[in-house]
């Protein structure tokens, strides 16, 4: 069926676990947060999407698609030692909000590649990682995601100033 494997099927249903979980966080809580049940998804979730991605090679060798999940994974220890004991407001706060956010973009890089790549059957949006089609619209969510990132440090860095966040459902 479209061209995947029952492991490579196994690896889409868990990134769109991840991204459901994070674009959910995004939307509710204008952030992703480890404390939060959606980044209790969005982090493990997206650890394996990375960590199966690294077992498939429908292109070959060892590519970009393998060097963004180790990437990935580096940024999403970051965030989540940040975040751990960060003080409202604090850098280490900022860093891993921001930091959550730029994970869930790397979630669009492959998806956009490997969707287009396949739909519609027999007549694909786009031939491959190098069509200009998926590289603007690479681009186009990349700016989308500096616009959030840059409202995000600044709704945190009014927060660092006294001012305080509304809380959803008991949590921050």
């Amino acid at each position: 069926m479209l061209g995947i494997t029952p492991f490579g099927m196994l690896h889409t249903l868990i990134s769109l676990v991840s991204l459901f979980a994070g674009l959910y966080a995004l939307a509710r809580w204008k952030e992703i947060r480890w404390s939060r049940p959606s980044g209790k998804l969005f982090v493990p979730f997206t650890a394996a999407s990375c960590i199966t991605g690294l077992f498939i090679f429908r292109h070959g060798g060892f590519n970009e698609a393998h060097v963004l999940s180790i990437v990935t994974l580096v940024v999403l220890a970051a965030a989540w030692f940040a975040e751990r004991g960060a003080a409202i407001g604090s850098l280490r706060e900022r860093t891993a909000v921001l930091a959550w956010t730029l994970v869930l973009f790397f979630h669009f890089i492959p998806g956009f590649n490997e969707t287009l790549v396949r739909l519609p059957v027999g007549h694909p949006v786009i031939s491959g990682p190098d069509d200009p089609f998926l590289q603007m619209l690479v681009g186009g969510t990349f700016a989308v995601f500096l616009v959030i990132m840059a409202l995000q440090w600044l709704r945190l860095r009014r927060t660092a100033s006294g001012a305080t966040l509304p809380v959803h459902g008991g949590v921050r």
